[in-house]
């Protein structure tokens, strides 16, 4: 009966983790960051910092999408502030407007259900490279709009996804009092990848509005369950259907007893 107990337990755990991580990034740790002024890196594309972290990804972008030094004496004289301290020292950024910047990560995901994608956004503003960008009014900032995407990718190419849109959504971040400090809200969106080919699929990241916006703390994992990123303690069995299940193994205990 223990066994089998085990059995019946040991299942229902299973169950509950059919959730695969595939990416988990914090951006602290770039290779041969440079300030290349404002407290922003400019020059070295995402790939050149954080390529093959862990071994053999790659990123795709268009245009520049920086890397931004938080903690500086640089931007706007003072350095970008993160009173939240989501950020860490290092956070990516990207223009929504006089340039698209688009950035692009290819997964395969076997046969689960879902891209889940967790990650935090904020507005922020440069005062050099083309900027200001982001417009302010009385109340704060413009807010940043992000589009997630989810493509097709049957060759498994490294790009921004030419094959047929999956699933996409939009998510909206929150006003900021000034250009540079950081308002982070968290955001975990489920992208549906029903009818792709063979598992493998792109994930498209592109700032809709706002003018300028910060991305951090990238966590993405395949699974069947919509919106887990694989951080969740696996539902305990409900305790009727676990008494049911143990009364129902009490009576083939018994009649295997009788039997024998």
């Amino acid at each position: 009966m223990k066994k089998l107990l085990a059995l019946l337990t040991g299942s229902a755990a299973v169950s509950a983790f059919a959730t695969t991580v595939l990416y988990n990034q914090n951006f602290e740790n770039p290779v041969n960051f440079v300030n290349d002024g404002g407290d922003v890196n400019i020059y070295r594309t995402v790939n050149d910092l954080y390529g093959s972290q862990p071994t053999g990804f790659q990123f795709y972008q268009t245009y520049t999408s920086e890397t931004l030094l938080i903690g500086g004496q640089q931007a706007w004289g003072v350095g970008f502030k993160d009173p939240q301290g989501k950020g860490g020292k290092y956070t990516l950024a990207q223009l929504s407007s006089v340039q698209n910047d688009i950035l692009g990560l290819s997964f395969n995901i076997g046969s689960y259900d879902f891209l889940n994608f967790q990650l935090d956004i904020s507005s922020i503003d440069l005062d050099r490279w083309g900027g200001p960008f982001v417009p302010y009014t009385t109340q704060g900032s413009a807010v940043p709009k992000f589009r997630l995407s989810l493509y097709d990718n049957p060759t498994a190419a490294i790009g921004l996804g030419t094959g047929s849109l999956l699933d996409f959504e939009d998510i909206t971040g929150l006003s900021a009092l000034n250009r540079y400090t950081f308002n982070w809200s968290n955001h975990v969106v489920a992208l549906d990848a029903a009818g792709n080919t063979n598992g493998n699929v792109t994930l498209r990241i592109d700032v809709l509005e706002g003018g300028y916006a910060a991305m951090d703390n990238f966590r993405i994992a395949a699974s069947d369950t919509q919106g887990d990123v694989g951080n969740k303690v696996p539902d305990a069995l409900p305790l009727s259907a676990l008494l049911g299940s143990l009364l129902g193994l009490a009576t083939l205990h018994r009649r295997l007893q009788r039997r024998a």
